[in-house]
């Protein structure tokens, strides 16, 4: 059980990383899927 309660806090944590890292590299959806005709506000 305390296995399966530090793979949950891992992938937890893995992913609020490489949501932070894709952002600050520019991989975020509205900068991949917007064109430059496209104003996002």
């Amino acid at each position: 059980m305390k296995s399966m309660y530090i793979a949950f806090l891992a992938v937890a944590v893995i992913a609020v990383l490489a949501n932070f890292g894709l952002d600050y590299a520019g991989f975020s959806a509205s900068e991949r899927t917007s064109g430059p005709s496209v104003r996002l506000d």
